[in-house]
Order: structure tokens, then C-alpha cells, then sequence
């Protein structure tokens, strides 16, 4: 089957939008009226999928709170259609629609439908809840742009512990794409070594607010920024700064020992399993894995080894919040 797509206002949108959320949401899953029909319906985009004979077989919404972020609800098939990839392509479609757009994906997904997202590069991002009397979580993807490219060639892109292909980069939006994809993933852990925390890549809200939720997540979480040089951060305040002075016990900075071996390869890693490298500390090249446990256990060795030499910073410890 080859769907095809069609976007509308819900000022505009056909009633075999409604009809499909109305039979879906509300006769099959037993969704009450009151919360199925809401006040997004009128800001949002609304797409319909109809197959070769222009029958309508499958809906959802797409629109933005957030100027970077898009958030997809209501996504429905009808039941004769379903296992036939309406959805995927659905989903696919509608990322399409989303790359350039927004740097951030987000939706509530119906437990059981996890792996169907993930299958398009989308992460869990909350604990279970209740919705409606359906159990969901909360899912994102972090580098859209990115991950609408691959889904028929991945079958888990940019998902931690899944996606065992590595990704090559050479230009600085790839790799803050997969930077964040990362990071947004970190369940404890997330090491940091560069040069300096260049305020064109660290020095950015999406990444702060990623760094921030790292850091809160466990009583063992260990955010660790290990650099060569802090007199830019001294001169010009810096987002990631400002949250490691907030969040002492969980955020460290030291600054390497020039005296000792130093790795000349920029790199991030995140839990046992997620690594991005750069070439070059000043350029944006280099590769990005999610499954990768032997990799990140060679750099894990090596940033530990800097770690112990290194020193704090009292330059910034010393200035003011």
C-alpha cells in the first residue's frame, strides 16, 4: 500500500477526521468525549492518509507550543488498515514535515507502541502515567533532521543500546544532533573533554536543560566537564557553568594537567554505550555510536586517567552566581 497525505486546519479539515478519532479514540478505546476533543484541534495541523481509491484510513495532529518543538498527538489508523505500515509512514510523513521546522519531536505514546516509535528514532523521556485510563509515556527525538533519513535503513536510530551503526559527521548541526540525541539519553552518566566549552557548541538551552535533567535523575548521577583551558568562561558567562555551580555535588569542572599525557581527540560519552568523537578539537568531524560498549570503555580509560590529574577551577568557583 502506498498511503498518501493530506494536511488541513481544523477549520478546514474533512469530518473523515473526526470520524477516524471518533472511532478510534473514543468507541474503541473507550477515550471520554471531553478529552478527545480539545482546544489544540484549532491551532494544530491535521493530516489524513487516504489509499489509492482516496478512502481516508488514518489521522493525526501536529503543532508547536514551543517555537522548537513539535509536539504529534492523535495518531490513528482504523482497525482493517492496521499491520499493513499505515502508521510508519504515517509517522514518517509527518517528520518529514518536521525536519528544518523543529529541533525537538515530542508525543505521549500508548505503552504498548513504544517499539513502534522507537522504530523511528524516538526515545522514552518520562516514567508511565496514566492517560485516559491508557497507560503512556512520554517519547522525543532530538535530532529529527536526522532521524526521517534513516528509519527504512535503522531499524532503531538514534536509540541508546539499540542503533549498533555508527554516524559520520562534518557539519556542526549532524553533530549537535547526535550530541543531544546522547545526552538526552544519559540514564547516569555523562563525561565531557575538550579544549574549552566553545559557546557555539556547549553554551546552548537545549543542552543545558539535557545536562540539568542528567544531573537530577539519580543520587549517583556524574556529570564530569574535564577541559583545557577556563579563561573563556571566566570572561563570558556560560549556561553550563552557571548549572554546575547550582548542582555542586552532581556537576564537576576540572581543568587537565599539561604535564601528563592528554588525549588529542575531543569526545562525550554517556552511560557504557554512547560516544561521540571529534577528529579535531576545532573542527566538526568525527563519528557518533549508541551501542558502542568497547569504544566507550578505551575513552573511558583514558578521560579517567586526565580525571585524576586534573584540577578544579578557582577561577570559577570563585565568581558569582
Amino acid at each position: 500500500m502506498t498511503p498518501r497525505f493530506r494536511k488541513y486546519s481544523w477549520q478546514l479539515a474533512p469530518n473523515s477526521i473526526r470520524d477516524i478519532r471518533q472511532r478510534v479514540f473514543i468507541d474503541e478505546q473507550k477515550v471520554p468525549p471531553e478529552l478527545e476533543w480539545d482546544d489544540t484541534d484549532e491551532i494544530a495541523d491535521h493530516y489524513l492518509v487516504v489509499d489509492r481509491n482516496n478512502t481516508p484510513i488514518a489521522t493525526a495532529r501536529l503543532f508547536s507550543a514551543l517555537e522548537e518543538t513539535g509536539y504529534i498527538g492523535r495518531m490513528a489508523v482504523l482497525p482493517e488498515y492496521r499491520g499493513r505500515g499505515v502508521g510508519e509512514a504515517l509517522l514518517r510523513h509527518l517528520m518529514s514535515e518536521s525536519a528544518g521546522r523543529f529541533q525537538e519531536i515530542r508525543l505521549s505514546a500508548q505503552q504498548h507502541a513504544v517499539g513502534f516509535y522507537q522504530r523511528c528514532g524516538f526515545h522514552i523521556c518520562s516514567a508511565p502515567y496514566d492517560d485516559a485510563g491508557i497507560p503512556h509515556l512520554d517519547m522525543r527525538c532530538l535530532a529529527p533532521s536526522l532521524a526521517h533519513k534513516v528509519t527504512q535503513l535503522r531499524p532503531q536510530p538514534l536509540i541508546l543500546g539499540a542503533d549498533t551503526e555508527s554516524w559520520l559527521f562534518d557539519h556542526e548541526d549532524t553533530m549537535l544532533g547526535l550530541m543531544d540525541s546522547l545526552a538526552g539519553q544519559a540514564g547516569q552518566r555523562l563525561w565531557l573533554y575538550d579544549r574549552n566549552l566553545d559557546h557555539e557548541l556547549y553554551d546552548r538551552h537545549q543542552l543545558r536543560e539535557l545536562v540539568s535533567a542528567v544531573a537530577r535523575r539519580h543520587r549517583l548521577s556524574e556529570v564530569r566537564l574535564l577541559i583545557h583551558d577556563d579563561k573563556p568562561l571566566v570572561k563570558q558567562r556560560h549556561q553550563l557553568v552557571e548549572l554546575m555551580r547550582r548542582l555542586t555535588s552532581r556537576i564537576e569542572l576540572r581543568l587537565v594537567n599539561p604535564d601528563y599525557p592528554l588525549e588529542d581527540q575531543p569526545f562525550m560519552l554517556v552511560d557504557r554505550e554512547g560516544i561521540l568523537c571529534r577528529h579535531h578539537f576545532d573542527k566538526p568531524e568525527g563519528f557518533a555510536n549508541f551501542a558502542a560498549g568497547g569504544r566507550v570503555k578505551v575513552k573511558e580509560e583514558a578521560f579517567q586517567r586526565m580525571w585524576d590529574t586534573a584540577r578544579p577551577s578557582l577561577e570559577l568557583r570563585e565568581l558569582p552566581l
